[in-house]
């Protein structure tokens, strides 16, 4: 019996409450706008069209542990002749965080959850694209931690000059959501 304790006191069965843990809930499209504003003549068209993609990440707080991050991609193609497509999407995720640092949680809520959401948001852009006429577009990867430190290093840059300054505004584009 007490070697059954010790196998037992490793696998989970112990206090679940010492460690930190995520776990993604759901998954789903919060808003998806498809447009294709040039057709049929766009078909017709010969140039290749120039293909834009922007994309943000937002948090939200839905409870002391739920958190839902939203994935948003604007992606446009564009030719001398004019819009070809346009797809607008916000992919989100419900994620539930327990026992997680202060620390780790812009990591985890900014970095790992939207890399988890990717995938599937780039394959509905991709079956969006497909469904307007056009070939799928793969969307590439995104680097999201170093966009999460591009933009620490940013805020970072703006406090020390704002330290300098007595006015501080942030311009809206770069605001980072507060988690």
């Amino acid at each position: 019996m007490a070697d059954q304790d010790l196998i037992n006191s490793g696998n989970g069965s112990g206090d679940a409450n010492t460690g930190p843990q995520a776990a993604t809930l759901a998954q789903y499209i919060k808003d998806l706008s498809i447009e294709n504003p040039n057709s049929p003549q766009v078909y017709q068209w010969q140039e290749q069209p120039r293909v834009d993609v922007q994309f943000n990440i937002n948090v939200e707080k839905a409870s002391d542990e739920l958190h839902e991050v939203i994935i948003k991609l604007e992606v446009s193609a564009r030719s001398d002749s004019g819009v070809q497509f346009l797809v607008d999407l916000s992919y989100a995720g419900l994620f539930g965080l327990r026992n997680f640092p202060e620390e780790a949680m812009g990591p985890f809520l900014l970095v790992e959850a939207p890399r988890l959401l990717f995938p599937f948001a780039r394959q509905i852009v991709a079956e969006a694209t497909q469904n307007t006429g056009f070939p799928p577009l793969l969307l590439d990867g995104i680097d999201f931690g170093a966009a999460y430190l591009a933009q620490l290093q940013a805020q970072q840059q703006q406090s020390g000059e704002a330290a300098d300054e007595p006015s501080g505004d942030v311009a809206p584009g770069d605001e980072t959501p507060q988690v």
